[in-house]
């Protein structure tokens, strides 16, 4: 498995020319991104007409949340000479794809598929050695995506520039911005999902960093309707986080809880236990102890923590290969691998997130700016 830094692909102007850019530059991964899902939807036998059908009504629902959304897709895909329904699927894999197995009545197999799982984590400033607030995740899902993921660098003329750790071809994924603000999610599953159309979740996390006030971000969040279920973790720098774990119509908050936020893959907020039904532990059986496995790192560490302590405790192999870092394991088909594909470590006020790939392989960081 490759262990080289992501690239980084920095972009500016309107949103079609930055698009071409973006296509340009990361042509390859773009390419290898929509490779990934679209050989998925072959798999389950979708024909050309039907990948149409399931990928182009989610253009509809970006287009309408944000006309410029689609206008940068338009650009990647001219610039990387794929087709805009390309594109879309990458930014609404999550969704194309269930619906997808929806449609051709195909059961999710225990393990036949890397989930979306991560552990995500917020340490207030009251927590940290530095006074600064540290926001980091790990994200698990397929290992070949060590090879398709990008720092992506938006300089925008209407709205703060921001970081984006994504696959190539996506618009956001967690990041930060020059606001201070940033976000983070992750895998939930609930009996409320895909009864509904709404924006893809790729894209509320790209609203989130376009924002220059926290309480946007936390409107596109709370109030944006989704096809299924996710969690979402916001963070200021100036000193503020809040835990969303979202239904697709309601979002349930969480707050810190002595200076910390962890959160895995599944409900925790006692009032959404009470109105939805859990589905997702089949999946991510371990998800039960690797939040809990964080936090305890963290205390053990003390009460001045430091990058260095939530690296750590991101490090994490306690139940290994079923661990808050994941090595390359396989499912029921060995070619499809899982793995934590990154660790990204993001201090918010400085503008800097750090980025480990397959971090279960190698524990070396690539420092990446705003500046």
């Amino acid at each position: 498995m490759t262990h080289t830094p992501f690239p980084l692909v920095s972009i500016s102007g309107p949103p079609r020319e930055r698009g071409r850019q973006y296509g340009e530059i990361a042509r390859d991964r773009v390419r290898r991104s929509i490779a990934l899902y679209g050989d998925q939807l072959g798999e389950f036998g979708c024909s050309a007409a039907e990948q149409a059908d399931l990928i182009m009504p989610f253009a509809n629902e970006i287009e309408a949340f944000g006309a410029h959304y689609i206008e940068e897709m338009r650009g990647i895909a001219e610039g990387a000479g794929v087709s805009l329904q390309d594109v879309v699927l990458v930014n609404a894999r999550t969704e194309v794809i269930a619906r997808a197995r929806l449609d051709k009545k195909r059961p999710r197999r225990e393990l036949d598929e890397a989930d979306d799982g991560c552990t995500g984590l917020v340490v207030m400033p009251e927590r940290s050695q530095t006074g600064e607030l540290i926001h980091a995740q790990n994200w698990d899902w397929r290992a070949d995506c060590a090879e398709t993921g990008i720092v992506l660098r938006v300089q925008q003329p209407d709205g703060p520039d921001f970081l984006t750790f994504v696959e190539a071809g996506g618009l956001a994924r967690s990041g930060l911005n020059a606001a201070g603000i940033a976000i983070t999610a992750n895998y939930l599953d609930s009996d409320r999902d895909y009864r509904q159309f709404g924006v893809p979740l790729g894209l509320i996390r790209r609203k989130v960093l376009e924002q220059s006030h926290l309480a946007f971000a936390i409107k596109a969040v709370a109030a944006t309707p989704k096809t299924c279920s996710n969690n979402m973790m916001l963070s200021v720098a100036t000193g503020f986080a809040i835990n969303f774990e979202c239904a697709p119509d309601e979002a349930f908050s969480l707050y810190p809880d002595e200076g910390l936020i962890v959160h895995a893959n599944h409900w925790v907020s006692p009032v959404a236990l009470t109105k939805l039904r859990e589905t997702g532990l089949a999946n991510v059986p371990e998800s039960i102890y690797r939040d809990w496995r964080v936090k305890k790192l963290l205390d053990q560490a003390g009460d001045s923590l430091t990058v260095a302590d939530v690296k750590s405790a991101l490090f994490d192999d306690f139940g290994t290969p079923y661990s808050v870092c994941r090595p390359p394991r396989a499912g029921l088909r060995d070619a499809n691998l899982s793995a934590t594909v990154a660790m990204v470590v993001m201090r918010p006020a400085a503008g800097v997130m750090e980025v480990a790939p397959l971090p279960a392989l190698n524990r070396e960081f690539t420092r990446y700016s705003l500046a």
